[in-house]
């Protein structure tokens, strides 16, 4: 661990051992976060913007942490555009989303939301009542599921039958259905296609097709394009076989992209969530019991996977280390396994309540704390928070 991180570890371990209930917590490492946007931010191509997609972790501290750094944050529920505007977030916000209801879209356009990600021509029908109703004028980009998506990602939202997007076969349609909208103003193309892809020239070689697809539209249906949102999806390597993005060769690429297939006028945003946010969590949680049982060696935790679903979800193992703690009160010997591989489960009564299975552990002994890494994005928002009616975690920002 570098030095900065023991000082937290330490910290962490001092207030556990002050605490009479088993310690468990969400940690933000707020100032490593803001050394991380700004570095992504500083590293992109000139013509790129930087949007937060909130939907990785919408917690008021990362958003105000975010917000002097970013050019923007991309919504994609009533909600987050409630939370942005009570938090008085002054940059600009994008809206996604495959289901918008009408108050949605309605509060979206009051509010000022620059650009309506469009998902289907019955949206933008409803779009287009709306503005007639309100006599207020809006921008949109269509979302446009590619018959090309990028291989190999976790996750794949294009390149297949999905609910999200506009076929790419049908955007003709619906550029001529825009042209008939008095107070829609279509103004690009959003592409989001993946997500936790790792491969940076796969992912290098989407934006060009996005690019090239563009071109296509722009020329074909005399167009006059300044927004390209080319999604987000860049991963985070969860697992011990994966190699982590190559962001520097990533950049590169983009930039010789755009210099070969872009138009000056074109405003080109990335608006990425988990590798923004993930490595500024941890999710520590102290150990309750340790057994062995059919052979098989278990480390059981104060939480579990309603509090970090990611690792059940997803089927893998979520990085971790053991936070060695030497405070011991209990009169009996300490339980402790020793140089064997674990599984680490939770507090919950399933057996799916599973954060990390067959990992090796040197030492882990009851009373000592489990801090699981990368647990910024797509962790607490996303799991089963009320079931079996187990206390929250604390939620600890540096």
């Amino acid at each position: 661990m570098i030095q900065e991180e023991k000082l937290y570890v330490e910290d962490i371990i001092l207030k556990s051992k002050k605490r009479h209930e088993p310690f468990c917590a969400y940690v933000y490492d707020l100032k490593q976060l803001s050394s991380h946007v700004q570095h992504l931010k500083r590293s992109l191509p000139k013509q790129c913007a930087l949007f937060y997609a909130m939907k990785a972790n919408p917690d008021k501290e990362i958003l105000q942490t975010l917000e002097p750094f970013v050019d923007g944050f991309e919504l994609a529920s009533l909600g987050e555009v409630s939370k942005v505007n009570e938090l008085c977030l002054n940059k600009p916000k994008v809206l996604s989303g495959p289901v918008k209801t009408d108050e949605t879209l309605r509060k979206a356009i009051i509010s000022g939301v620059c650009v309506i990600h469009v998902e289907s021509e019955w949206e933008l029908n409803r779009i287009a009542l709306i503005t007639e109703e309100l006599q207020q004028e809006v921008q949109i980009a269509l979302r446009v599921n590619l018959q090309l998506a990028i291989a190999g990602a976790r996750l794949t939202m294009a390149g297949k039958a999905t609910q999200f997007g506009v076929d790419e076969q049908d955007v003709p349609r619906l550029i001529h259905n825009v042209k008939g909208c008095r107070f829609i103003q279509l103004v690009g193309f959003h592409f989001h296609s993946v997500s936790n892809n790792l491969d940076a020239v796969a992912h290098a070689q989407f934006v060009s097709h996005c690019f090239q697809k563009v071109n296509e539209w722009e020329n074909k249906f005399d167009l006059n394009v300044t927004y390209i949102n080319v999604g987000g999806g860049v991963g985070i390597h969860y697992e011990e076989h994966d190699s982590p993005f190559d962001w520097s060769l990533f950049t590169s690429q983009v930039q010789r992209v755009i210099n070969k297939e872009a138009h000056p006028s074109w405003k080109i945003v990335f608006e990425l969530g988990r590798y923004m946010v993930a490595e500024c969590g941890y999710y520590v949680s102290e150990v309750m019991d340790v057994k062995v049982n059919h052979g098989e060696s278990f480390v059981l935790i104060r939480g579990g996977s309603h509090h970090l679903r990611l690792p059940a979800a997803w089927k893998m193992s979520h990085p971790f280390e053991v936070i060695p703690v030497n405070q011991w009160s209990y009169p009996s010997s300490r339980p402790a396994l020793q140089d064997r591989h674990v599984t680490i489960a939770g507090e919950l009564c399933t057996p799916n309540d599973v954060l990390a299975r067959n990992v090796y552990c040197k030492q882990v002994r009851v009373g000592d704390l489990i801090k699981f890494k990368m647990a910024g994005a797509y962790a607490w928002t996303i799991s089963h928070h009320d079931f079996l009616s187990h206390s929250h975690p604390e939620f600890l920002y540096i």
